[in-house]
């Protein structure tokens, strides 16, 4: 199983720029209607930057407008030392959906965990069985860690609730980083038959190279990159980390200065990351 990546330009891809579906060997035009599909997944990242109380009540404007009947499970965070997230059920895609906060520039707390480079493995106690080999950055892992157990539980009650055999993860930037270990974290602990999908936005990149093997071999991931944003280039290859299935933002932003740091929040097909 391995990933794709709807890379560059998936901003104002439609009116201004070629949107492109990215594998290992080549970037062919996507349709409109492929695009769109996207669309209702954007919206929960984007909800994700919304505090806990407003995705518990389902109040939080526009992103939650946008998906009018989704059912809260849980929520938590304080977007600080601990990011936004909720859990809850979408009738319409019939599946669980998770998702977290991606950084807050405005607290510090975020910008540390994203600047934790070190390497570190995924420990036994969430992550029973998985590989020493497998190495990741360690903030991520931190912030994955201090919410897994509460997502864990809150998944499980909206499978049982809502009869779901089905979970979708999403996360922009940070939030995307903490989906991605997500994806990782909860196949273990749920039910077998339990099918998963991962969609991230202005993805980092998370771990080693066999962590980047693991997710390809396991994971349905979909990370989506708006225009010339710079942070899927973060960390630095020279530091160990790998994107899964392939490197391809590379080739539009071959290095941190050629990126633009206002295309990180998007537009993505016209929504804004953020609450």
């Amino acid at each position: 199983m391995s990933s794709i990546v709807l890379a560059v330009l998936l901003g104002a891809a439609i009116v201004n720029a070629s949107p492109s579906f990215d594998t290992r060997q080549s970037i062919t035009a996507l349709t409109t209607s492929q695009i769109d599909a996207f669309t209702t997944y954007t919206y929960y990242a984007s909800a994700g930057h919304c505090t806990n109380t407003q995705t518990l009540a389902w109040n939080c404007g526009t992103n939650c407008k946008a998906n009018p009947d989704f059912k809260p499970v849980a929520s938590g965070g304080n977007g600080d030392s601990v990011q936004y997230w909720f859990v809850g059920y979408d009738p319409k895609l019939d599946t669980v959906i998770v998702s977290h906060q991606g950084t807050n520039t405005s607290e510090i707390l975020p910008l540390i965990t994203d600047l934790d480079i070190l390497k570190a493995g995924l420990g036994s106690t969430l992550f029973p069985g998985i590989s020493s080999n497998i190495e990741v950055h360690n903030g991520f892992r931190d912030a994955q860690a201090s919410t897994a157990t509460d997502v864990l539980a809150a998944v499980k009650s909206a499978m049982s609730t809502h009869r779901a055999t089905s979970v979708t993860m999403v996360g922009h930037s940070l939030g995307a980083a903490i989906t991605l270990l997500d994806s990782v974290y909860l196949p273990l602990w749920l039910p077998k038959g339990t099918t998963f999908r991962t969609i991230g936005y202005g993805l980092p990149r998370v771990g080693n190279q066999y962590f980047a093997n693991y997710i390809d071999a396991n994971v349905h991931l979909t990370h989506i990159n708006n225009k010339e944003d710079p942070i899927p280039i973060v960390p630095g290859k020279f530091l160990g980390f790998v994107h899964p299935a392939g490197e391809c933002i590379v080739g539009d932003v071959p290095e941190i200065w050629d990126g633009d740091e206002s295309e990180h929040d998007g537009p993505y097909n016209g929504v804004e990351m953020g609450c």
